[in-house]
């Protein structure tokens, strides 16, 4: 199934940096970097970020400020057959403490100078009005994936252009970054699910504790997500996108999915979070491959299997800190290094500007 007209346009829009005219600012990133005041690359990865962000913006000075992350949360039919610990309400509690200014990423966008939003892509709870909560509620939770899709193709859709609105909102705020953050009981199997169904893991392999999980969960869990796959067969065997997300996915994990479209659209650098953000990335990709190009990852996560999808899609986070929280965590300590990569390639003294002059050999 293809793309509507105006979620297809936003994949279009979405500069290749693999194309012929994106060779001229690497090369430019590259002069930049080495007539600076240092041994050529002994800036080691900072130096292969300010590279990519200069690609990404297509001019410099390099601008990764203002940062926000989006928190976007939602419920997960799937919960119904125990894959989880945590009841489904657990995910309005951590909502109410978002709003509270007390969760994980509060604290951590506080102390990287970050702005965080909490967004209802699909909860059962109804939420008051705040100003650093954003309504769009597409339907109270999904549906249990191991009876059927979790979801519609039209809701499915529904979910994308809300990241992309999200998208396009901070690109008309001035931000310069954004971060992948979620929320949402069972989003750990609904996650796995997609792993499976997009790069062909077996359920065993991946599967972990996620908010956590009573004994011999794991088991249990593997379990519930291969008979989704069963039942949803279909959706992984015609290798459709949009029948795989619809089936597998949670209304936060596709919202976040076009969140990172919206981004890519309009050069705006993404730094996925851990596992969950990590499933938003493979589905960002399988819709738009370009998109690729505009993501940084944070953080490996300690959640079982993440190491092996990581590798698999060759890439290689900035940090290991063996942190599995979400929320958009790591996301919030990867702009430290946006920032650290930025301001070299912006500031630093060159050789010619310091007076150097190095000899001919």
């Amino acid at each position: 199934m293809s793309l509507p007209d105006d979620l297809q346009s936003e994949c279009v829009l979405i500069r290749d940096p693999s194309a012929f005219r994106s060779f001229d600012l690497e090369a430019a990133a590259a002069r930049r970097l080495d007539s600076l005041l240092k041994p050529p690359g002994s800036l080691g990865r900072l130096e292969e970020i300010a590279r990519a962000l200069y690609v990404i913006q297509g001019s410099a000075p390099l601008r990764v400020r203002p940062a926000r992350v989006y928190v976007i949360c939602a419920d997960h039919g799937v919960v119904d057959q125990g894959v989880s610990s945590q009841p489904r309400e657990v995910t309005a509690v951590l909502m109410r403490g978002f709003l509270a200014d007390g969760l994980g990423i509060n604290c951590l966008c506080r102390s990287v100078n970050a702005q965080a939003l909490l967004v209802d892509a699909g909860c059962a709870a109804f939420m008051p009005e705040h100003p650093r909560l954003i309504r769009a509620n597409i339907a109270p939770g999904t549906a249990d994936m191991s009876l059927g899709p979790a979801m519609s193709v039209e809701q499915c859709l529904d979910a994308l252009r809300l990241g992309v609105k999200l998208a396009a909102q901070a690109h008309q705020d001035g931000v310069r970054a954004l971060g992948t953050g979620e929320i949402g009981i069972g989003n750990s199997t609904a996650a796995t699910a997609l792993f499976c169904a997009c790069l062909g893991f077996a359920p065993e392999e991946i599967c972990g504790m996620g908010a956590g999980c009573p004994p011999g969960g794991i088991e249990h869990k593997s379990a519930v997500i291969r008979k989704a796959l069963q039942r949803n067969e279909g959706a992984v065997r015609d290798e459709d996108p949009l029948a795989a997300l619809s089936a597998f996915g949670g209304f936060e994990i596709i919202a976040l999915a076009g969140l990172i479209i919206g981004a890519a659209a309009r050069s705006i650098p993404v730094m996925v979070d851990g596992f969950i953000s990590t499933a938003a990335y493979v589905a960002a990709c399988r819709l738009a491959p370009a998109a690729r190009f505009y993501c940084f990852f944070s953080h490996t996560s300690a959640e079982a299997g993440h190491v092996k999808i990581l590798r698999g899609l060759g890439v290689k986070p900035f940090f290991e800190l063996g942190m599995r929280l979400g929320e958009g965590t790591g996301a919030a300590l990867g702009f430290t290094l946006l920032d650290g990569a930025a301001s070299v390639f912006n500031d630093m003294l060159t050789l010619d500007g310091a007076g150097v002059v190095i000899p001919n050999s």
